[in-house]
């Protein structure tokens, strides 16, 4: 590896960390404003990601890009189901952190990269491996024992997982750049948004002309929240190969999960702990099966 490339990989690897992390600390900023209904930080979320976002296509001179999307009826298809897909997980995460089922989200996207590879299978035509299929049925066996042995079914977890898995298998096969396709997604969602704060809300922090600056300062900060990790993961993505990337993914429910226990003393259940220790469990294996199949790759 030459000295550019090594440089290369290790920028790669800063944003990924970066990227990752924001996620994972992400919740103390909805925590924050645990005031506001989860609809109105959605809205304010769209509508704030959507001028920052248009910001940079035009600095990265990108308008080219965008209109030739716009143009395509098939790209369209798909970036209208996403929009819809990431607005629904978006707002499922944010009610889970502000209800104080942080954990449930945690464990979400703790399952994501198993309902990812099980996407891929039966939607891309993708071939599981032996090692494989036995960390997604570990983590099948750990969402089955909660919803037998203890009656509770993980609804927010699956819900996250599953919005955001065919979020991604979707994305994919638009092939479209992050911020390009983003940027799309909240031009679909910023009608909705828009009506929803200007002419339906009517809680005590649904007038920005009332509210306290700080408060507002949060909710026009909700822009940055989306962009900044979204512009890191991108950068990181193009560094690094998606095998090495793919290792980075378990810091942001990692930190969520310690902010849930640690910060926010969320109750760490009986039916929790058997579900994240075979979800834990399964991810290892997955992870292994991970490294030794590149390892046989490079051979």
């Amino acid at each position: 590896m030459t000295p550019e490339e090594q440089q290369r990989t290790r920028h790669g690897v800063l944003l990924a960390i970066a990227a990752y992390t924001m996620w994972g600390i992400a919740p103390i900023y909805f925590k924050a404003l645990g005031d506001v209904s989860p609809l109105e930080i959605l809205s304010h979320r769209v509508i704030w990601s959507f001028f920052l976002l248009a910001l940079l296509v035009h600095f990265s001179k990108s308008w080219r890009n965008v209109r030739e999307t716009l143009k395509s009826k098939k790209k369209m298809a798909y970036l209208l189901s996403t929009s819809v897909l990431v607005g629904t997980n978006w707002l499922i995460f944010i009610w889970a952190v502000n209800s104080d089922h942080m954990l449930d989200a945690s464990l979400g996207y703790y399952i994501n990269p198993l309902i990812n590879v099980v996407l891929g299978m039966c939607f891309l035509g993708e071939r599981l491996r032996k090692l494989q299929w036995f960390a997604v049925t570990l983590a099948a066996i750990g969402v089955a024992i909660q919803i037998i042995g203890f009656g509770s079914v993980p609804v927010v977890a699956l819900a996250l997982a599953f919005s955001f898995g065919f979020y991604g298998l979707l994305r994919k096969k638009v092939a479209l750049d992050a911020q390009t396709g983003l940027f799309i997604e909240t031009l679909v969602m910023l009608p909705l948004a828009a009506i929803f704060v200007l002419f339906i809300a009517n809680s005590p922090t649904a007038d920005l002309l009332s509210n306290p600056l700080n408060l507002n300062l949060l909710l026009i900060a909700a822009g940055v929240v989306t962009t900044l990790p979204l512009l890191c993961f991108t950068g990181a993505a193009t560094r690094l190969k998606l095998s090495t990337l793919g290792f980075f993914q378990y810091i942001g429910p990692s930190l969520m999960f310690l902010l849930a226990v640690t910060l926010y003393n969320e109750a760490f259940s009986a039916d929790k702990a058997i579900t994240f220790a075979f979800i834990w469990g399964a991810l290892v294996i997955f992870s292994f099966d991970g490294l030794k199949n590149n390892a046989k790759r490079k051979r």
